[in-house]
């Protein structure tokens, strides 16, 4: 499926060519990922987001593929891989990742009607009309909800729905349609950093912990373009899973810097 409203896929850009990484991470989900000494992780709420996101497991191969199973170039940027699929096709890239993460918790609750997210046209594309038999199709450079399909309620539908919404969405939409986090110490697993554009970039926040003197710590996940397995990103400057909150005017991450005031969360 063709991806439109976003930013071209971008050929033949170079990275830096790193050794591979495959050695095996010593820990099974992302809330066994260690923490620095002298901090602890937040109380997660039951059955919420940032506790779902704890438990999403990893990969024993610690090798980022890209969408057509080719190693990324540049393997130096994570320290462990989500156990989340990419399917063939290059669409799951920054914003879909967060939007894949979410939509799974969602979908794991049987939330379907919270299941809902803008193109960059503004066109809703809610999960429970897909399961009503609409489709999203494009006619004149817009969107339109038409009635394509009978009633269907299969995992199949769902990764059908996921790759519509991949293709007409991204990190400019989805800047929009989140909410602004005022002040960085209320930042939470589940949030996002995000840059909308072309290009744009996003990160998911995985978790978050502190220590007595209340200072904050947190893990990021991203995808990228091409499409690529969704990983924990390396803190470039101390080497671990965990940055500060206490990161000045930008956040550097390996492969992107986003401004301080760029984090989101989810209405």
């Amino acid at each position: 499926m063709r991806r439109y409203f976003l930013t071209p896929l971008i050929i033949g850009v170079t990275l830096p060519q790193c050794s591979q990484t495959t050695t095996l991470p010593a820990y099974t989900t992302t809330g066994q990922i260690p923490l620095p000494n002298g901090y602890t992780r937040i109380t997660a709420q039951a059955g919420s987001f940032p506790e779902w996101l704890r438990q999403v497991k990893l990969k024993s191969d610690n090798t980022v593929y890209l969408y057509n199973g080719i190693p990324k170039r540049n393997q130096d940027a994570h320290l462990a891989i989500l156990d989340i699929s990419v399917d063939k096709k290059n669409l799951q890239q920054c914003a879909d990742a967060a939007i894949r993460l979410y939509a799974e918790y969602l979908y794991g609750l049987k939330q379907y009607g919270k299941i809902s997210f803008k193109a960059t046209d503004g066109t809703i594309m809610d999960y429970q009309s897909w399961r009503e038999g609409y489709r999203f199709v494009l006619h004149q450079n817009r969107l339109q909800k038409q009635k394509k399909a009978p009633a269907l309620d299969t995992r199949k539908s769902f990764d059908q729905y996921l790759e519509t919404v991949f293709s007409y969405a991204g990190t400019l939409s989805l800047s929009r349609e989140l909410k602004k986090v005022n002040d960085i110490a209320d930042i939470k697993a589940g949030d996002l950093f995000i840059e909308g554009g072309s290009p744009g970039h996003a990160v998911i926040v995985m978790d978050v912990a502190q220590n007595a003197a209340g200072e904050k710590i947190f893990m990021l996940a991203q995808s990228y373009m091409p499409a690529q397995d969704i990983h924990i990103l390396k803190n470039p400057q101390n080497g671990t899973a965990w940055y500060s909150t206490d990161f000045g005017s930008q956040l550097c991450t390996p492969e992107w810097v986003f401004e301080r005031n760029t984090l989101r969360c989810w209405n």
